[in-house]
């Protein structure tokens, strides 16, 4: 009986009102767009997609991924506790949540991503999640975007004033009032067909580009304060 309470009071009142406090605060953040456009355009014209970002950097633009709820992505979220929390306010967002991660039900995720990309055009990918090491583009990306045939698109979020938590990614928490830019890069192909060295080097050339890619944003954002 206690459990099936606070599994009650957790999907109908603590979730929705964190969700929307959250949307609320979320408000006060202003995000600009840089390059938006090369993916939409992709889409539109019937291309797929596997967004590609760090675990570090997806709170601040949880807002901004409303936007793209009608393309309705799919995102792997952890078994764990905090993924079920996290699953139920993906699904308010028009995300899909695919549960597994690197540590509990990565093959199963993965299949069900790719399986999922056959039919649908997004999806949304943490590649250095959920554990870390920070910064580290994890095979699973590669792989998937193998198996799907669906390009990879790094997207880059730097933002000016952040609080930092003390967890392995050192996520970041927008403070209120800050700055974000969003970037979208241009995509990266994935060949059916790589022997292990080739799946390496392109995994290191993801990795590389990412953590370049932030970086220019981040001293962007900088030269604007």
């Amino acid at each position: 009986m206690t459990e099936n309470r606070t599994n009650f009071l957790n999907r109908y009142v603590l979730i929705p009102l964190g969700y929307y406090i959250i949307r609320l605060y979320l408000l006060t953040i202003r995000i600009r767009i840089h390059n938006e456009e090369s993916f939409t355009t992709h889409i539109e014209k019937g291309g797929k997609a596997i967004v590609a970002i760090w675990h570090q950097r997806f709170f601040g633009v949880i807002g901004y991924a409303k936007k793209f709820g009608t393309l309705k992505p799919s995102a792997i979220i952890s078994k764990s506790q905090d993924g079920n929390l996290i699953a139920q306010v993906a699904v308010r967002l028009g995300i899909r949540p695919i549960r597994g991660s690197s540590s509990r039900g990565g093959r199963e995720a993965l299949a069900a991503i790719v399986e999922d990309l056959a039919i649908n055009c997004v999806a949304i990918h943490a590649v250095d999640g959920p554990r870390g090491p920070e910064k580290v583009v994890k095979a699973g990306l590669i792989r998937m975007s193998q198996l799907s045939g669906a390009p990879i698109v790094p997207v880059y979020i730097s933002v000016d004033r952040a609080w930092m938590a003390n967890s392995w990614d050192h996520f970041l928490i927008p403070k209120p009032f800050s700055r974000i830019l969003v970037h979208w890069d241009n995509q990266i192909s994935v060949p059916e067909q790589m022997n292990g060295r080739t799946f390496e080097a392109l995994r290191l050339k993801v990795e590389e580009r990412m953590i370049k890619g932030h970086a220019e944003c981040d001293q962007s954002v900088l030269n604007e304060t």
